[in-house]
């Protein structure tokens, strides 16, 4: 298999599939699969060039906005979804924008990844401008919702990423910074949402967990900065300010109660002896 394949052509390897048995199809995929891993491996020093972008105009104000349709549409808005309740960021400083809106989050909206001017609305919105980050999502390469997108961004002059899995696409060519992982055809020709889609979400993975981490909302490898909104996070945060304070459970439980919730306060009234008011005007001055 040519490594370089475009992400719609045919894959040789799984031209019977519908006559393997059933084991003999999931371990093909798998087989599949374990080509993804490489091939975002070769596009590290790309990703690490986008992260400290990202994070050098989020600490100016910026903000970042994925934008893409259907599998790559519902990607970004997971991987944006994540980060308040994961690292305590406002639902502002990263925001999904998908080809059809919400109601395309849960079923297909045909038609909606054509409009070359379909994420304008969205983007003029929330008042996008210089000192933000467009990422543009498509395994192709070639969504015009996408492109229209980058367009727009480039207008404004913010910053503009482009994740896609075809070699010397569109994305590709009209963005700062390229995300390339070329992971090959799929098992099911087209169905991007297999080898392309676990690619996509990998990179996403990693440029909102590392661009979190250089803007401190990680103590070593902890998530301090966690929203505690269900009895899961609450028991998380107990084992943080645990470990970072040497604080039993009970009393961690209890200061954390005192800081409403909020580890990094607690952490910082339990080692330093602070009120949470105390630590809360330390937090602000940092």
């Amino acid at each position: 298999m040519n490594p370089l394949s475009m992400s719609e052509d045919d894959n040789p390897r799984s031209k019977n599939i519908d006559a393997l048995s059933t084991l003999e199809i999931v371990q093909l995929m798998n087989d599949e699969d374990s080509l993804v891993a490489a091939a975002v491996h070769r596009e590290l020093p790309q990703v690490a060039r986008a992260i400290d972008a990202i994070a050098s105009r989020m600490k100016a104000g910026g903000r970042l906005f994925y934008v893409g349709a259907g599998t790559s549409g519902r990607l970004g808005a997971l991987d944006a979804s994540e980060c308040p309740p994961t690292f305590g960021t406002p639902p502002e400083w990263v925001v999904g924008i998908i080809a059809g809106g919400p109601e395309a989050l849960r079923r297909s909206i045909e038609g909606a990844e054509d409009k070359i001017q379909g994420a304008l609305p969205d983007l003029m919105r929330h008042g996008l401008d210089q000192n933000d980050v467009v990422a543009g999502i498509s395994a192709s390469g070639r969504t015009p919702f996408v492109l229209g997108a980058i367009e727009h961004a480039r207008a404004l002059r913010a910053l503009t990423l482009g994740i896609s899995c075809n070699q010397d696409s569109p994305v590709s060519k009209t963005v700062d910074i390229a995300i390339t992982p070329i992971v090959g055809p799929e098992v099911i020709t087209g169905s991007t949402r297999l080898k392309a889609g676990t690619a996509t979400k990998m990179v996403l993975n990693m440029l909102t967990t590392a661009t979190m981490i250089r803007l401190g909302r990680v103590a070593g490898n902890l998530m301090i900065d966690l929203d505690p909104a269900c009895s899961k996070l609450e028991d998380r945060a107990v084992r943080i300010v645990t470990r970072l304070s040497g604080l039993d459970p009970a009393a961690a439980r209890d200061i954390l109660q005192r800081c409403d919730g909020d580890a990094r306060i607690a952490v910082l009234c339990a080692t330093r002896g602070l009120t949470p008011e105390q630590a809360r005007m330390l937090r602000a001055e940092s």
